[in-house]
């Protein structure tokens, strides 16, 4: 059973560790350098200061995912973008397939309807195709691709934008 619940001080390590999985061997997230704990706490402690949600997924007692959303552009400065959001999510690996994912898309879209968002984006490198068809698969439509946008392991990559309305 997956439980979803609000993120705490104490869920960063594992919240960390669920991020930095990936970040040397892949391109799920344009980072070089791995998260540290301070990172993740000053996030997390920027997403309680704006109302911005962050949930993790509990499995037999181990944090076993995450997921956030976070203004989608600066809403200060662009004010028309107040209604959108963009997500993230991660989940550990040997969960992959499990339902977590799922559920932590469902329960981070219902904290954004009911802060008054309309709409939720994914921005996704165009070579993880497994996460663009989990996003596809929990109702989230392909909408653009950035070509060439971000750098990493020595090569150009496009970004595809997804977006799920609210």
């Amino acid at each position: 059973m997956t439980e979803i619940r609000d993120a705490t001080a104490d869920d960063l390590p594992h919240v960390m560790a669920i991020q930095n999985a990936l970040i040397a061997t892949t391109t799920i997230e344009w980072r070089d350098e791995p998260y540290t704990l301070e990172d993740r706490r000053a996030w997390l402690a920027a997403h309680e200061q704006s109302g911005a949600s962050v949930l993790v997924a509990v499995v037999n007692d181990e944090v076993v995912g995450f997921a956030a959303f976070g203004d989608f552009r600066d809403t200060n400065r662009w004010p028309g973008y107040r209604f959108a959001v963009e997500h993230t999510v991660h989940v550990r690996e040997d969960q992959w397939g499990t339902g977590v994912g799922r559920a932590l898309v469902e329960a981070i879209v219902d904290r954004a309807r009911a802060a008054g968002k309309r709409v939720v984006v994914a921005a996704v490198d165009a070579s993880n195709t497994g996460s663009i068809r989990f996003h596809e698969r929990v109702g989230f439509a392909q909408v653009g691709r950035l070509p060439r946008l971000g750098f990493k392991h020595d090569r150009w990559l496009d970004l595809v934008l997804l977006q799920r309305d609210i």
